[in-house]
């Protein structure tokens, strides 16, 4: 039986909270955490039909409802092992990069309600390196939920399916521009590829930042300093999930503020659909793009700063 996850209006009622509510799960008794944005229903195991030449955590597709979706088993990928009984396991599905994923986990606890204020951003020498797995630990009650990447699961599988260099090629010749930018994106896998291909287009100058909260402290000292804000801060380039301050609550908090409101504010997201382009809007943000899609990225920030 399937289970319908509920929908972003349902999670924040409210724009610029900075909450989200996790769906725990758990894999070998680990405990994980999603962001329930990202979900869009849980359903019992069913076999899955095996897919030739795949990625061997690729456990193959099954077709629910007429739409075909391919399955990841998290276990063989976190190299944890399987229970011996598959029929008590379930599928979370989601959606998000404009993909529809089902990942085959071990049970589903619940879901939780929490500010991005309680999540810490967990140690990279413990937690993979530097481009490790887990973007953040949540304390809830008595236990520790690790929040998966599963935008990086998915491009580990599928590297097609992330940012392409070749986008930023196919604008052509371009000029240097040392107009200033400040990012804020908590992957350390995208944020160093969006410093790649923001260089490779031209802008160099860019502060990057791993949570809203560090741009917002950056945005702060920077109006005190001499100058305009805007010689400072040409535009802010932000994800929407991030530990401490998500990208909502940063936009809202730019635009409310008198003398940063005129700054643009672009919020790239693998969670951008028609319910979230609507809080975006509420919020201030003048332009909303989904990722991977670096090129039209681009193509916004020099419509803003050019």
């Amino acid at each position: 039986m399937a289970q319908t996850a509920p929908t972003s209006t349902e999670i924040l009622l409210e724009s610029g909270t900075n909450e989200l509510e996790i769906m725990e799960f758990t894999i070998a008794g680990n405990i994980f955490g999603i962001n329930v944005a990202k979900v869009t229903e849980i359903m019992k195991y069913a076999p899955v039909k095996p897919m030739p030449n795949s990625h061997p955590d690729v456990e193959g597709v099954f077709k629910p409802r007429n739409m075909i979706i391919t399955v990841i088993d998290l276990a063989s990928y976190m190299k944890l092992p399987h229970r011996d009984d598959f029929e008590r396991d379930m599928f979370i599905i989601t959606n998000f990069n404009k993909m529809n994923v089902a990942f085959h986990v071990h049970t589903v606890e619940g879901i939780h309600r929490i500010s991005w204020n309680e999540i810490e951003k967990p140690d990279s020498t413990i937690y993979g390196g530097q481009e490790g797995l887990a973007t953040g630990i949540a304390k809830f009650h008595d236990r520790l939920i690790t929040i998966i990447d599963f935008e990086k699961i998915v491009f580990d599988i599928s590297p097609q399916s992330g940012i392409q260099m070749t986008e930023i090629q196919r604008l052509g010749p371009r000029e240097r521009s040392e107009k200033p930018i400040v990012m804020a994106e908590d992957s350390t896998l995208l944020q160093k590829m969006m410093l790649e291909a923001l260089d490779t287009a031209g802008y160099s100058n860019v502060m990057a930042f791993a949570n809203g909260q560090e741009a917002w402290d950056a945005l702060q000292s920077l109006k005190g300093q001499d100058g305009s804000i805007e010689s400072k801060v040409s535009c802010v380039i932000t994800d929407i999930e991030m530990p401490k301050m998500d990208g909502h609550r940063l936009t809202k908090l730019i635009k409310e503020d008198g003398e940063l409101s005129k700054i643009p504010v672009i919020i790239f997201s693998s969670l951008i659909d028609e319910a979230m382009r609507v809080k975006g809007e509420e919020l201030g943000a003048n332009a909303q793009l989904s990722k991977p899609e670096i090129g039209k990225l681009v193509a916004t920030v020099d419509d803003w700063i050019l």
